[in-house]
Formats: structure tokens, sequence, C-alpha cells
């Protein structure tokens, strides 16, 4: 009977693999494993990392953890990478990676807990979603110190952007000059820099935290620095200059509701 329960397991996950119904990373790694698991989150401390070289620690028939890793996962509006991990001559396609446990979904099984990899971000879509992310933290700015609107959300895409803010009175002529402001700030070269930072430390920065919600319970912030511009908390990737940006184009405005406002944008060199 014990066999027969394996066996049908197996099958199970075969079945949900190949019919690509993926289960999330939350349910794919338990609380223990997480706390065996260490990942150096090499996105963080070079955001224009492109090749790496890492290790498997674990893997199950949807996806892997590695013990380091330059693809970002899906979080805080910033979509996943994608590309692709070699081991010797089989390619495996890196179709989105997955938080909590930075769970790397893979398009077919074959990696094993130890196995060598190399790894390739796709190059071309993280780098125009840097850019976007740095045009959202200046857009950001500009609303916020001109109207004190606190921001209610985002959402990052190759497309088009979106930024979702609380604001009372709702004015779209504003809001074009609020994008036009933007892209004088893009062309004045702007350097853009990380920290990590104390949480008390980081707290004493002014207006560090525009979100309508809490700062997370952490010990140390990671602060994204626009130079002379903004300075905000932030887990994403971003350009290391505002010209990289290239400039932004308003898509629309919307009124989502009681104080509720929503702004797309996108960018605007073809990229």
């Amino acid at each position: 009977m014990k066999i027969i329960v394996q066996v049908a397991i197996v099958v199970l996950f075969k079945i949900i693999f190949f019919k690509n119904v993926i289960i999330t990373a939350d349910k794919l790694i338990t609380d223990e494993l997480k706390s065996t698991l260490s990942m150096r989150t090499l996105y963080l401390e070079d955001g224009y990392l492109q090749e790496f070289d890492a290790t498997v620690e674990w893997a199950n028939s949807d996806g892997i953890i590695l013990d380091r890793t330059a693809f970002y996962p899906q979080s805080g509006g910033q979509p996943s990478d994608t590309g692709f991990l070699l081991k010797d001559e089989q390619e495996f396609d890196v179709l989105r990676v997955e938080a909590p446990g930075l769970a790397h979904i893979v398009d077919r099984m074959g990696l094993g807990e130890g196995d060598s990899v190399h790894g390739i971000i796709d190059w071309g879509r993280r780098y125009r979603l840097m850019r976007s992310h740095t045009a959202c933290h200046i857009l950001s700015a500009v609303i916020f110190q001109e109207t004190g609107a606190k921001i209610t959300g985002n959402q990052i895409d190759l497309t088009r952007s979106r930024i979702d803010f609380s604001l009372e009175l709702f004015d779209k002529t504003k809001i074009a000059e609020y994008v036009d402001r933007a892209n004088e700030i893009i062309n004045e070269d702007h350097r853009v820099g990380t920290a990590v930072l104390p949480k008390a430390e980081a707290l004493i920065i002014p207006d560090l935290v525009r979100l309508a919600m809490d700062l997370p319970d952490r010990e140390e912030i990671r602060v994204v620095d626009v130079e002379g511009v903004d300075a905000q908390a932030c887990g994403g990737t971003h350009v290391r200059s505002t010209i990289e940006v290239g400039g932004i184009r308003l898509i629309k405005s919307e009124n989502k509701g009681k104080a509720n406002r929503r702004v797309y944008f996108e960018l605007v060199d073809g990229d």
C-alpha cells in the first residue's frame, strides 16, 4: 500500500507539472525548509549582473532553489525576471521566480540538488523593467511633492506601468504637468543609488515611506535614492542614472472612486 501511495504521489506531481498547473512557492516550500536555506540575492548587490554561477540547493517537479541568484522574484509591483539555466549541455527555461523562498519555476524536470548551473537572465526584459521602476519613483515623488498624495499601489510592466494614489482633487491637466516635470527630472541625469540602513537610521529620512501602508517590520531597510529628488524604501532593481529611463509618456489617468486615482504611463524611446 505504501508503494502504491508513493507512486500515486509521483504521478500526481507529473500531471500537475506537465499541465502547467503551477503550485505557488509558499506551498512548495515549507517554513522549516526556508530556515535551512540561505540564498544570496545577487540582484540586490548588482542590478546589472546578467549571468552568474550557482548550485541547486533544493528541487522538486515544479521548481528549484539556488544558493545564489540574479533572477529578481515578482515583488513590490515589479514582475519576475525570466531567462534560463544551463547544466552542461542542457538548457532549462526560467518561467518566473516566486517569493517567498525564491523558487525558480522552470519549464521541465531535470535539475537536482547539488547540480552546478549557469544562469542567464533576459536582460532586455530586466533593463526595461528597471527603467520603468525608476520612472515610477520619479513620478511618484513629483505627485507627492505637488499634492502630498500617498501611493496606494503600483504595477510595472513591459508595455505600460501604473501608479495608484490617494488624492481628493482630480485634475487631469495637473497630472499631465506632473508627467512633464518627471521628464525634466529624467533629463537632468540624477544619480540613482541604493543603501541598506538600520531601520532607526532610515526612518530619519524625510518622507521615506509614501506608501499608504506600514513599513515592513525589519531591522534593516533598503533605500533607493534618486539624488536630490527622492529617497524611498524599496527592494526592486533600478537604473544607475535617471537619464537611462529615457522618458515617459502619459497614457491615461483615471478616477477609481473616492480619493483613488490611477495614472498609466509608458517608456517613450522604443527600446
